[in-house]
């Protein structure tokens, strides 16, 4: 036998009432629904996984959203008188001051209503035995729910974000001044230093440098540069959570914490992640070093390493290691330009042009010289033929215009200062 359904204002009626019912129900069952939903959460949203306080708040979040969404289903409140609860504003608070994503945020609230949807069309489908009534009725719930989300999420999610500014604003605070101690070299307590700075100095360190051509305000700067400081942590092989120093001028100042072991830096990795982050970014970094001292060393090689960087331009290698053979030198070399390009015209004459022939030649030689006048170490360290390298040296040999006798120390800076400073210490066919 066929079901038979209400007619439509009888049907009307019934909705409504299958609704309210639903609403009493979800009080009833609240406990236990707020569990279920926390028990979902704490799965599938991993950034939340092994903080019980976070959890805990989860919890009070959780209860509250679902206690004004039974308020919501049985008057019908519009979403556009709501205010978020409470717990659900200090829980979005709490998530800012960790550190943690405003997508953990918004995903949670699309996981949880998921799941309420799902037990509440269920249920209904289970109580009600007319399947337009009990379709309608859904479609309401759905309806109904859906548009609190839409306002709360948005809601928490600005409230998110004027935490974390005003959290990442003290923190930089307090993080700056320690850091300025530290660097200085001031007597500080280690203890007391770890406790300001969220970061262990007992370990092996990588200090690093961020800028980026392009203009924007400093809150974006500082969330560019901490995104972008944890993908390199990441490639680096970091130990734990970076710590992302204040900004001077010269760039975000960053140290990963590398543990107590010793691995070699990916540094391909590192510029493939820099490329891909765009906006005319680019990274220095010093050398892994040890301790307190450890933590100057690496932050002062960064520097250096941006110098290097700096005087290239736009010829600049995404990512500039201090740990690169010649940056060293070079860093000393940009340190005094002007000594720096009277060098490279007394030492390569006409083989300091700023033209790819020249850039080619100088290549060579630097490798040739480094080999300490091998043409077989130079072949095999520039995947050349033999005689193509014997060729290039004699090349530049002629454009420098003078032997390699007696001045192999000034020709093989000159050559390094080329390398890795680029136009800066070139000639152009005007000079």
């Amino acid at each position: 036998m066929a079901l038979q359904s209400a007619a439509p204002d009888e049907a009307g009626r019934l909705t409504e009432a299958r609704v309210a019912a639903l609403a009493a129900h979800m009080r009833e069952r609240l406990p236990e629904l707020t569990r279920r939903v926390q028990t979902v959460l704490a799965e599938k949203v991993t950034d939340l996984q092994g903080d019980p306080r976070l959890l805990d708040l989860l919890y009070g979040s959780t209860e509250s959203n679902l206690e004004t969404v039974i308020e919501v289903v049985r008057y019908g409140i519009p979403a556009d008188d709501l205010t978020a609860p409470s717990a659900a504003e200090e829980y979005a608070r709490r998530l800012a001051r960790h550190g943690i994503s405003s997508n953990a945020l918004t995903r949670a609230y699309r996981l949880a209503h998921e799941y309420v949807l799902d037990w509440a069309s269920s249920w209904i489908v289970a109580e009600e035995p007319d399947p337009v009534v009990a379709y309608a009725a859904c479609r309401e719930f759905t309806g109904m729910t859906f548009r609190y989300i839409d306002s709360v999420s948005e809601q928490v999610v600005r409230v998110y974000e004027a935490e974390r500014e005003r959290y990442l604003a003290n923190r930089g605070t307090v993080r700056a001044a320690m850091i300025t101690s530290l660097l200085a070299g001031e007597q500080v307590r280690t203890s007391a230093a770890e406790a300001a700075l969220g970061y262990g100095l007992g370990q092996r360190h990588l200090g690093v440098v961020l800028w980026g051509a392009d203009r924007r305000t400093s809150t974006q700067e500082l969330r560019l540069a901490e995104a972008l400081l944890a993908e390199v942590a990441t490639a680096a092989g970091g130990k734990g959570q970076p710590l992302l120093g204040r900004n001077d001028g010269s760039g975000s100042w960053g140290w990963i914490p590398l543990g107590h072991g010793t691995r070699p830096l990916d540094l391909v990795r590192m510029e493939q992640i820099v490329a891909s982050a765009g906006a005319g970014l680019r990274v220095a970094i010093g050398s892994p070093a040890a301790g307190v001292e450890g933590f100057r060393q690496t932050h002062v090689e960064a520097l250096r390493a941006r110098t290097v960087a700096m005087a290239a331009a736009e010829r600049a290698r995404m990512v500039t290691s201090f740990t690169e053979p010649g940056v060293r030198a070079a860093a000393l070399l940009a340190a005094d330009p002007d000594a720096a390009r009277q060098l490279v015209r007394d030492a390569l004459g006409a083989l300091a042009a700023d033209t790819e022939p020249a850039a080619r030649l100088r290549g060579t030689l630097l490798a040739f010289v480094a080999e300490k006048g091998s043409y077989v170490a130079t072949a095999e360290r520039t995947h050349l033929h033999k005689n193509t390298v014997k060729y290039r040296v004699d090349r530049a040999i002629e454009e420098r215009g003078r032997p390699l006798d007696g001045d192999w120390l000034d020709l093989e800076l000159a050559l390094i200062a080329c390398e890795w400073l680029g136009a800066d210490v070139l000639t152009t066919d005007a000079e």
